[in-house]
């Protein structure tokens, strides 16, 4: 190893650069007879619940799924594995589908972005409220 490359590993190893997971590609859903069937996560299948598999992301990654067709968006959990594919990013559940107008389609032009808890549009706790504010 020369030097350059030794002061790079540092300088990287010093920033926390927080790299977020960013793609495009074409979506599909799982059909109605896979309903009940384990996943890879050992979950069963609910066509109801909000849920994707994906041939790399770790299992409970939240993902938003934005459908370029209609800017519609959907939280999903990654809980299955689907073979790795070069026509298809993502397999949805109904529901999640459903959610984005997907289905009618069955094959949808899709951006995926991993959900952090910075991110998750969702609030953790409640807001405190000022007594101030209340009463009068």
């Amino acid at each position: 190893m020369n030097i350059c490359s030794i002061i790079l590993v540092l300088l990287l190893s010093f920033f926390n650069v927080k790299s977020t997971y960013l793609t495009e590609g074409k979506a599909s859903f799982y059909s109605d007879r896979m309903q009940g069937h384990r996943t890879s996560s050992g979950e069963r299948y609910d066509k109801t619940q909000l849920t994707a598999a994906h041939a790399t992301l770790p299992f409970n990654t939240r993902v938003r799924v934005t459908n370029h067709k209609n800017g519609k968006s959907v939280i999903v959990k990654i809980n299955d594995r689907m073979a790795r594919s070069r026509y298809h990013i993502i397999d949805l559940s109904k529901a999640a589908a459903r959610k984005i107008d997907m289905v009618r389609d069955g094959i949808g032009k899709v951006r995926l972005e991993i959900i952090n808890e910075e991110n998750a549009g969702q609030q953790v706790s409640p807001l405190a409220v000022s007594k101030a504010a209340t009463t009068k």
